[in-house]
C-alpha cells in the first residue's frame, strides 16, 4: 500500500520512566516526615525503567490490529502515547485522522456531570461537532442501556453502567482511529457479547482499530494482524494466527524458574500465590501431555501477613486461539478445608482425562478466601497437548475441530429401506 493509505506510522518510539527507591522503608507518614527532617540532604536511589524501547510499525487505513503481551509488556503505555495522553521519550508518531480511545473505564468522564453531559464532553474532546454527536446520541444511549439514568451524575452509576456508557461513547463517536484497551475483559457476559459484536461492526466499517486484549479468541476473530510486545520491545509483527502461536510458544518455552508471577498478575491481585506447576500421573512436573492424560495442577500460597480462613482454588483452561475451555473451583464442587487460620498451604486440582484436542493451552489460577478473590495468575502455566490414538484405531482426532474430543457410542439398525412417497401414492386403494 502507498504511504497515503497510512493511518498510523510509528518510528523508533521509546518511553522511559524514572523510579525512585527509598533505602528506609516507612510505615507511617510521621516516620517519613521525621526522616526527611533528620536527613534533609539524603539522596534517593533512582532507576530508569524503559516501558517502550525503539518500537516501529505502520497501520494502514481500515486495518484491525491486535496488541498482545504479558502484563508490563508496554501495551497500555503504547496506547496512551498514541492517544496523546503521555509524551514519548523518543521517536516519532504520525496519526492520519481523529483518535477515539477507551483505555480505562470512564477515562475522560467527569463524575459530577450527568451521563448526557459526559457524552457531549467526550465527543468534543475527540473533536466531534455537536451535530455529529446528536446523530449518534440515541444509538449510544440504546447500546448503554442507561436511558433512565441519563440525567443522573455518573458518580452515582454502578460500575456496570459506567462501563457500558464509556464503551458506547468510544465505539459510536466516529473517530477514524479507535484505540481500545481490554474492554472485552470487563462487564457481564451479555455486555461482553454486545462489545464483541460492536467491535466486529466497527472493524467491517473501514475504520482503523488497535485492540489490546488478553482474550486470544477475540484477537483471533477481530484482528488480521497482531503485534507481540515483551518488556517494551516489539518481538513480532505479522498475521494474527502466527502471532498468537509465537506468543504461546514463548510462554510455553520459558522455564518456570525464569517466569516472574508478577508478569501474569492483574493489578487488583495481592501477591499471595508463590508458585504453581503442572504434574503428570507419576507426580513429575511436565509441560507436554498426550491427549487423554490426567493433569494435576498445584498452587502454593503464602498468606503470613493476612491468614486465610477458607482457602479456595480456581482453575480455568484456555485454548491459545479459541478461548476459554472451562473452569472449576473448590466452592462449586463443595470441597472445603476445615475452617481455621492458614498462613501457608498447597492446593491441588487433578483433572481426570480432560478431553482436550491437540494444541497449546494456558491455565489461569485463582486464590480466594471464601467468597473473596485475593490473587490470580492469568496464563502463568502453559501446557502442550499432543495428538494420541485415543480411540485405538491407529488414527488421531483432527486438531482443528474445536477444543475437545468426543467419546461417542454409535448404533446402527438394519431394516427395509423407506419407500418413496410417490410410490405409495401410485398403489391402488
Amino acid at each position: 500500500m502507498s504511504a497515503n493509505n497510512l493511518a498510523i506510522s510509528v518510528r523508533g518510539l521509546s518511553k522511559a520512566y524514572t523510579i525512585a527507591h527509598n533505602a528506609a522503608r516507612h510505615t507511617t507518614l510521621a516516620e517519613a516526615v521525621m526522616h526527611r527532617l533528620r536527613h534533609p540532604l539524603a539522596r534517593q536511589q533512582k532507576e530508569t525503567f524503559w516501558a517502550l524501547r525503539d518500537v516501529s510499525f505502520d497501520v494502514h487505513q481500515g486495518d484491525v490490529v491486535g496488541i498482545i503481551g504479558r502484563n508490563g509488556a508496554g501495551k497500555s503505555t503504547l496506547l496512551k502515547i498514541l492517544s496523546r495522553i503521555t509524551e514519548p521519550t523518543g521517536g516519532a508518531i504520525d496519526l492520519y485522522g481523529r483518535v477515539g480511545s477507551l483505555l480505562e473505564v470512564g477515562t475522560g468522564f467527569h463524575p459530577e456531570l450527568t451521563g448526557r453531559e459526559n457524552v457531549y464532553l467526550n465527543g468534543h474532546i475527540l473533536g466531534m461537532r455537536k451535530k455529529e454527536i446528536d446523530r449518534q446520541f440515541d444509538a449510544i444511549v440504546d447500546f448503554a442501556g442507561v436511558e433512565q439514568f441519563l440525567d443522573t451524575p455518573v458518580k452515582r452509576y454502578s460500575s456496570g453502567m459506567y462501563v457500558r456508557l464509556a464503551f458506547a461513547v468510544a465505539a459510536h463517536l466516529n473517530a477514524e482511529i479507535l484505540v481500545v484497551d481490554e474492554v472485552l475483559a470487563v462487564g457481564d457476559t451479555e455486555f461482553q457479547r454486545k462489545c464483541l459484536g460492536k467491535m466486529k461492526d466497527v472493524a467491517h466499517s473501514g475504520r482503523t482499530v488497535l485492540l489490546v486484549s488478553h482474550n486470544m479468541a477475540a484477537v483471533t476473530n477481530l484482528c488480521t494482524r497482531t503485534l507481540v510486545l515483551k518488556r517494551g520491545e516489539l518481538l513480532f509483527n505479522g498475521q494474527t494466527g502466527r502471532a498468537v502461536e509465537f506468543y504461546a510458544a514463548q510462554n510455553l518455552g520459558a522455564a518456570d524458574g525464569g517466569r516472574d508471577p508478577a508478569d501474569f498478575r492483574p493489578s487488583w491481585a495481592k501477591d499471595l500465590i508463590r508458585s504453581a506447576r503442572v504434574l503428570d500421573s507419576q507426580g513429575r512436573e511436565c509441560s507436554c501431555f498426550a491427549m487423554g492424560s490426567d493433569l494435576r495442577i498445584e498452587m502454593e500460597f503464602d498468606a503470613a501477613a493476612t491468614p486465610l480462613r477458607l482457602p479456595v482454588m480456581g482453575v480455568v483452561l484456555n485454548h491459545s486461539t479459541l478461548g476459554t475451555v472451562g473452569g472449576v473451583n473448590t466452592r462449586m464442587t463443595a470441597f472445603e478445608p476445615e475452617p481455621g487460620t492458614y498462613r501457608h498451604g498447597v492446593l491441588s486440582c487433578t483433572l481426570r482425562r480432560p478431553p482436550l484436542l491437540a494444541g497449546t493451552y494456558g491455565i489461569d489460577l485463582w486464590l480466594a478466601d471464601g467468597p473473596i478473590d485475593l490473587d490470580c495468575l492469568s496464563g502463568y502455566l502453559q501446557i502442550e497437548i499432543e495428538a494420541a490414538d485415543i480411540y485405538g484405531t491407529g488414527r488421531t482426532p483432527f486438531q482443528h475441530m474445536g477444543m475437545i474430543y468426543l467419546e461417542p457410542e454409535w448404533r446402527f439398525e438394519q431394516g427395509q429401506p423407506a419407500r418413496p412417497a410417490a410410490a405409495l401414492a401410485a398403489q391402488p386403494a
